[in-house]
């Protein structure tokens, strides 16, 4: 793997237009990156899921290069129907189209840099590889006292012109004071055999309010890494809800800061999963200053042959007294070959805190199939009914009503 990711290196630097700085600090990130190698189950939040061993065996050999230039047709079919909003469309990596057509031009600002920062220096080998292989980063400014008024969706698409690629996105989002940005992130791949690895930043300034969905819903052979770093301000607001179904390999990771006072971070997600499929939650909130509060609930549901994994983490500083933190992981595993693994965490340093965590898995209640098909229910119809009454509680904690009613739809759920 060194030769070639280096021999993409140099493709990658002389397609671009890096300042000699810029392509320095790359080359460190890069170096980094060989150093470390990808993930393994050596390393503690990797212990579940081997993403080393994963990308070996479904993939094999990787391309780290992407040519940006060719132009990729845009497939509205795609898109999101009965929901207006504003758009941000990746193909194959490369953004095709930006489109704020509901939103007050001067209340947003939209600019594209390939200029790195170093403050992410000492995260993970796969977001050193994305620093090392981003081609432009995305940031997105909401202004003061502005709140959009649809919500933005973020195709993540990629079509069968690529495979055995490695795919690298950058989206950084600043909230200046009391604004609001309500962000889904669609993932619609055509492809097979890529490994795609996102990073995303967040700024919440004081009172600002993010609502982030990410949907993962539809069939596919990719590998997928996403990185979700939070830094929140006083009484701000951050929701984040995951469907995890869709591709070969997923996981994903949230680190929320919760910097200043009255600030609060929910976290809520579905597995739902089958076929080979391996998923993985990772959240760290970090409790910084007094009176703060998160809350985190993941449920799910393991079909044949799947295996699902939740790591969440408490963090509750010295300072920061006051602290109400919650988080619980519960899964249903509809076959002897799933497996569900759980690692909840709890590091305090504070006394005057109220935090708890719990995990619980196990099978379907036959007793209750067996009320249920009593009462004229089918089998199939009495699990489904089950299944719905158990992922009901996650998807009730989505607080836009429009959104929520989108996702219970693309879930196919019965009420």
């Amino acid at each position: 793997m060194t030769e070639q990711i280096k021999i993409d290196f140099e493709k990658t630097i002389q397609a671009s237009d890096l300042s000699e700085g810029d392509v320095s600090l790359k080359k460190k990130f890069l170096n980094s990156f060989i150093t470390k190698g990808f993930p393994s189950k050596k390393l503690e939040n990797w212990k579940f899921l081997d993403i080393s061993q994963i990308i070996k065996k479904d993939i094999g050999e990787l391309s780290f290069f992407n040519d940006y230039s060719p132009i990729n047709k845009v497939d509205e079919s795609v898109f999101v129907k009965d929901l207006e909003h504003n758009k941000i469309v990746f193909i194959n990596g490369k953004v095709e189209r930006i489109n704020f057509k509901y939103e007050d031009q001067d209340k947003i600002e939209i600019n594209e840099s390939s200029k790195l920062e170093e403050k992410f220096k000492n995260s993970n080998s796969l977001i050193d590889l994305n620093n090392a292989f981003i081609n432009k980063i995305y940031k997105i400014l909401v202004k003061k006292d502005y709140s959009l008024k649809k919500p933005l969706i973020v195709y993540h698409l990629t079509n069968n012109e690529i495979q055995s690629k490695n795919i690298n996105l950058r989206l950084q989002f600043q909230l200046e004071q009391n604004s609001s940005l309500k962000l889904i992130d669609f993932f619609n791949h055509n492809s097979e055999k890529n490994f795609i690895n996102t990073f995303y930043d967040f700024e919440l300034k004081k009172n600002a309010i993010l609502k982030n969905y990410k949907l993962d819903k539809l069939q596919n052979k990719n590998i997928q890494y996403s990185f979700n770093n939070i830094n929140q301000d006083e009484n701000s607001v951050s929701e984040t809800f995951l469907l995890s179904a869709g591709s070969s390999f997923l996981k994903n990771e949230i680190n929320s800061n919760l910097n200043g006072k009255y600030s609060s971070a929910f976290v809520n997600g579905i597995f739902s999963i089958k076929d080979n499929q391996q998923h993985e939650i990772r959240t760290t909130i970090n409790h910084l200053v007094e009176n703060t509060k998160s809350y985190q609930l993941i449920k799910s549901v393991l079909e044949k042959n799947s295996k699902a994994a939740y790591q969440g983490k408490i963090f509750v500083d010295q300072k920061a007294q006051k602290t109400d933190g919650y988080q619980l992981s519960r899964a249903i595993l509809l076959d002897e070959t799933s497996e569900f693994n759980a690692k909840p965490e709890l590091e305090i340093y504070a006394d005057d805190v109220k935090c708890s965590h719990g995990s619980a898995s196990g099978s379907l209640d036959e007793n209750s199939i067996f009320y249920l098909m009593s009462r004229g229910l089918s089998y199939q119809q009495s699990k489904e009914l089950l299944i719905n009454g158990f992922i009901l509680e996650v998807i009730e904690n989505i607080t836009d009503i429009e959104i929520k009613d989108l996702i219970k739809k693309m879930i196919g759920f019965k009420e």
